[in-house]
């Protein structure tokens, strides 16, 4: 019977690659207009009802501290108390709030089981972003939208339709299939702890793209000196320190980056931005002359407007070598784009009307605008949209619903800059975090020789991390890293620290089993199309996860802990 399940399971698999290019796979009969959206709170994620306190001992561990702490301002978003209880809305005043996220309690394991290895890996290795002939699959599906995607019936998608060729130069910026730039420029990152490390599920990368004027000399010109340098200014504002940058001719930018008084050659650019005392910083190029005039703004913490951010989350690769790498096959795509200005007081005003409207309508859920084709809005000048997996593997837009869960986390929380989590996390060094993986050796190990980044009160992110939580994701499912950290008693393995310390691939990394079963987790829920139910891979159903709490419960954490921000 075992032997029919895998056979079964490799055949349906089989049709699934076949499906992947074959321009006639359907998109699992999605319907943008008529979708509703059943669970109210789901812009709360799952990881907000995990269960803090150990059923077998009591002991209590912190897993909330990474998103709601202290917040550094234009951020208002200070949330040190969301620590200390289950603050959520009690739908129908009942008092009781059901966890939605059913799929956290499903067993799949008998779905892995019948899974094969060779099957899971032909189809995480198939890239679902490009065609056949190399075109995005997803782009020419939008400019012929479906009736049933096209919500107010123009005939057209009036949403981002994908435009990133994801072929990138050494310094990461992307390249169309003939040479072309498209604007967008790939960084690396630290990921942020918890679910979005690889050990938990999915590699990803990150890419930024600046409007035009960024991009061009002050005759509107493109130039790529005027774009890095101006890439290095916001980098600079919303980190709100200096950014080191190659060698640059402030002469052919009429600009003193280093701030020395000269017109030289800056190595990097000094963060000045003390609006009370005069103190401002300028663009370089058509965004400074626009600046000048008006028409665009700059202010720390902020990104100037039309900012975008295209982000992929994609399945676990293993080589021949047993090395966890990116695979090709995206399981997400994920845009972002800044649309408006909000000034300091205007952003501390909305945060004063959220306090408000808890403090008077407490059990009334979070309302968001927008839908799936034009995006859905924050209230602090952003729009999101997302992609995803239908049950051919080719990425459509997602429903109403699965948007709202993008919104919960860019909202606005405390870990955030400007509602983004991951160009405060930029990394340094000798390509000041530019580039993708794919530019990596073939047989490189992702994250080897990374040391633990230090926070901004001089502790290691990623030990603080586990030993507030004492596991490596926050529902404390993922038992392998429980396991090479910590010992049976729950007591730190010195060795295993010492060795993070200097190489992030012992956290982040899983073993080939792992990642293999964590894909084939993943794909049950592709088939199903259950992502309102949750989307995170779980390999047995969750033992830490509530399935529902009573409105305000204390987490058992008695003391909140500080925000875990990088150091500069």
């Amino acid at each position: 019977m075992s032997n029919f399940r895998t056979l079964a399971a490799t055949t349906a698999l089989a049709l699934l690659l076949t499906a992947c290019h074959h321009p006639q796979s359907d998109d699992s009969g999605i319907d943008l207009r008529t979708r509703p959206v059943r669970n109210k709170i789901a812009n709360i994620p799952p990881q907000c009802f995990t269960r803090t306190q150990d059923v077998a001992n009591s002991a209590v561990q912190n897993p909330c501290y990474v998103c709601h702490a202290d917040a550094d301002q234009p951020n208002w978003q200070s949330q040190p108390e969301n620590q200390l209880s289950y603050a959520f809305p009690s739908i129908g005043q009942t008092g009781v709030v059901h966890n939605d996220w059913k799929n956290f309690f499903v067993d799949r394991r008998d779905a892995i089981a019948a899974t094969g290895d060779d099957a899971i890996l032909a189809y995480v290795r198939q890239d679902n972003y490009h065609d056949a002939r190399g075109h995005i699959d997803l782009a020419q599906r939008l400019r012929a939208v479906p009736k049933r995607w096209d919500l107010d019936g123009d005939g057209q998608w009036d949403g981002y339709i994908p435009d990133a060729a994801f072929s990138f130069d050494a310094e990461g910026f992307d390249r169309s299939a003939d040479g072309a730039a498209t604007g967008w420029r790939a960084f690396t990152y630290y990921p942020f702890p918890g679910t979005f490390m690889p050990t938990n599920g999915a590699f990803d990368d990150v890419l930024i793209r600046l409007p035009a004027a960024f991009r061009e000399d002050r005759d509107g010109k493109a130039d790529a000196a005027v774009y890095k340098t101006n890439l290095a200014i916001v980098e600079s504002l919303v980190r709100r320190t200096d950014i080191a940058i190659d060698a640059t001719d402030e002469r052919a930018l009429d600009a003193d980056l280093d701030r020395d008084g000269t017109l030289g050659t800056a190595t990097h650019v000094v963060y000045d931005w003390a609006p009370l005392k005069q103190q401002f910083m300028y663009y370089v190029g058509r965004a400074g002359d626009e600046q000048r005039a008006g028409r665009v703004q700059a202010a720390a913490g902020l990104f100037p407007v039309g900012t975008e951010f295209l982000h992929s989350v994609r399945y676990l690769d293993v080589g021949d070598d047993g090395v966890v790498r990116p695979a090709a096959r995206m399981k997400e795509l994920r845009y972002s784009r800044k649309q408006r200005w909000e000034t300091y007081s205007s952003l501390r005003l909305q945060a004063l009307d959220e306090e408000k409207e808890a403090t008077l309508s407490p059990d009334e859920p979070e309302q968001y605008y927008g839908d799936p084709e034009r995006g859905m809005k924050s209230k602090l000048g952003w729009v999101y949209q997302g992609y995803i997996e239908d049950r051919g593997g080719r990425l459509r837009p997602q429903t109403q619903e699965e948007s709202q869960f993008c919104l919960g986390c860019h909202g606005g929380l405390s870990a955030t800059d400007d509602t983004v989590f991951s160009y405060s996390r930029k990394r340094g060094g000798a390509t000041q975090g530019w580039g993708h993986w794919s530019g990596a050796a073939s047989d490189a190990r992702p994250f080897a020789n990374w040391a633990d980044p230090k926070r901004a009160d001089g502790q290691a992110e990623y030990a603080s991390y586990l030993l507030a939580n004492h596991a490596g994701d926050e529902y404390r499912a993922n038992d392998e890293v429980r396991a090479r950290f910590f010992d049976d008693d729950g007591q730190p393995r010195d060795a295993a620290f010492a060795a993070l310390a200097g190489d992030l691939s012992s956290l982040m990394l899983p073993s080939a089993a792992r990642a293999l079963a964590l894909n084939k987790a993943y794909l049950a829920v592709v088939r199903e199309q259950s992502y309102a139910l949750g989307r995170d891979p779980m390999l047995q159903p969750a033992q830490n996860v509530l399935r529902e709490v009573k409105q305000d419960l204390p987490t058992g954490i008695a003391t909140a802990l500080p925000a875990p921000r990088l150091a500069p």
